[in-house]
């Protein structure tokens, strides 16, 4: 058994970056929204992940209010892009805590591509997106989760192996703890067991 280092959450001005490194790796969505004023705003969140299926949800969670939670409020409406492994460096810079009048499409050189059902719009150069309109918002601790419903779904055709996606040809990138991140790496085939494939393991 491995020898154990105890750490009281409440006593440690460490935790965010003590939790980034053990929970991890962690998905990227790429959330784009539109202000108030008409600024097209994107950033990257890696508090990400599917709530539900049925309906569709996901879920962001932002570290304090910033413009994309702003401009949810506002608007009721954003887009979750794919973040790929080959846009690492645009995903970063549109991590950048630029003011609200800015838009990080310019700035990072991504092209803008209309929604289908809501008004942000959609990375051109991603893989995929996700139009959602919130579903909730409240805050949790120092955090501002926010769950959206997925009401339009946009995939590249190149992300699909015949008629199923595949992670390996959308080739996400996977937030880490401080400033690593990584792609995918290896991927192992694991069939999930149903009872009676256990049973006949065992």
């Amino acid at each position: 058994m491995p020898e154990r280092r105890s750490i009281d959450p409440g006593s440690s001005s460490g935790i965010y970056p003590l939790l980034g490194a053990l929970v991890s790796p962690r998905p990227i969505g790429w959330v784009s929204t539109t202000s108030a004023e008409g600024v097209d705003n994107l950033a990257p969140h890696s508090f990400f992940q599917i709530v539900s299926t049925s309906p569709p949800i996901v879920m962001i969670s932002s570290m304090g209010e910033k413009d994309t939670a702003r401009n949810i409020r506002a608007s009721g409406e954003f887009v979750v892009c794919g973040s790929p492994v080959a846009l690492i460096e645009q995903i970063n810079i549109t991590g950048v805590d630029f003011p609200p009048g800015i838009s990080e499409f310019d700035v990072a050189g991504l092209t803008r591509e209309p929604s289908e059902k809501v008004r942000p719009p959609r990375v051109a150069e991603s893989p995929f997106a996700l139009e959602c309109v919130l579903h909730d918002i409240r805050e949790v601790g120092n955090g501002i989760l926010i769950l959206g419903e997925v009401v339009w779904i946009a995939a590249a055709e190149y992300a699909f192996d015949g008629v199923r996606a595949q992670s390996s040809l959308v080739d996400p990138v996977a937030r880490l703890g401080g400033n690593e991140w990584a792609g995918l790496g290896s991927i192992v085939d694991v069939p999930r067991l149903s009872v009676e494939d256990f049973s006949e393991r065992s």
